[in-house]
């Protein structure tokens, strides 16, 4: 048989194929623990920057532990459950959000009017974070997703313990464009949301991302942030999103029994 031969040439290309199948197989086995272990400490990192919590010299496992309550919500009732149903996927350490809204006995069908945030599924169920000092909650994350231009945008908005003002917004898993829509990524964006009320005095959700820039003259400025620029649809994606998970459909529920609960103990 020629050194050249077809026939050899295929069975070492063959041979190569299998190698290498082989050794990329183990890689991605032996790697999957730390990857998800990565992806855990990269949502925990995210977290305490929307709370304002992160620092580069932190600890980041030991500060959530330190400073962060999780907490399951029904959002239906509006109630934090006292007790973690029996299905571990509730389980507010191991819960995600993509798994729970596939699942049509723990999510439901949004009808398309009310279906601001183009998901189609909503959670019965989300955990919520409670930044503690004292023992008392200063602040809430809450976790929100929706349709931008070419992705499910995944954040946290972070809600003062007046529940009218925000503290942080962030995303931390997006595909929209860089430098356009990716832009939501800006510290100089994400800043521009602190400070901001979501709510006016009376609990009706007021705020909003506008398109252009917000006039500080204006008396709804203190309701409005700037949009992105050149990003058009993302802009009015995250401003659905925004308005789908503080309204009526979200945790507004949940947002207006903490308003009665702060009125009765006044």
């Amino acid at each position: 048989m020629p050194s050249e031969s077809p026939r050899k040439t295929f069975l070492v290309a063959l041979g190569v194929c299998l190698v290498c199948s082989v050794l990329v197989s183990t890689a991605v086995v032996g790697l999957r623990q730390r990857q998800q272990a990565n992806r855990e400490l990269d949502k925990l990192k995210n977290i305490l920057l929307a709370a304002d919590l992160y620092t580069e010299d932190a600890a980041v496992r030991q500060t959530f532990d330190a400073k962060i309550h999780p907490a399951l919500v029904d959002l239906s009732e509006g109630q934090i459950l006292p007790e973690t149903p029996a299905d571990k996927r509730l389980d507010p350490i191991n819960f995600d959000i993509k798994v729970i809204a596939r699942d049509p006995k723990l999510s439901r069908i949004i009808p398309p009017t009310d279906n601001l945030a183009g998901i189609g599924r909503r959670p019965d169920y989300m955990v919520i974070y409670q930044v503690m000092e004292n023992e008392q909650v200063v602040r809430l994350i809450l976790p929100v997703y929706g349709k931008g231009l070419w992705s499910t945008m995944y954040g946290f908005i972070a809600l003062k313990n007046d529940i009218q003002t925000v503290t942080g917004f962030i995303f931390y898993e997006h595909g929209e464009t860089p430098g356009l829509g990716g832009e939501i990524d800006n510290p100089r964006w994400r800043a521009k949301w602190i400070g901001k009320r979501a709510f006016d005095e009376s609990g009706e959700l007021k705020i909003e991302v506008v398109k252009g820039t917000v006039d500080p003259a204006s008396s709804q400025a203190q309701y409005q942030v700037d949009g992105l620029s050149g990003a058009t649809l993302t802009t009015r994606g995250v401003d659905n999103l925004v308005q789908f998970w503080l309204g009526e459909n979200g945790y507004g529920p949940f947002l207006q029994n903490l308003r009665a609960k702060e009125v009765a103990h006044e």
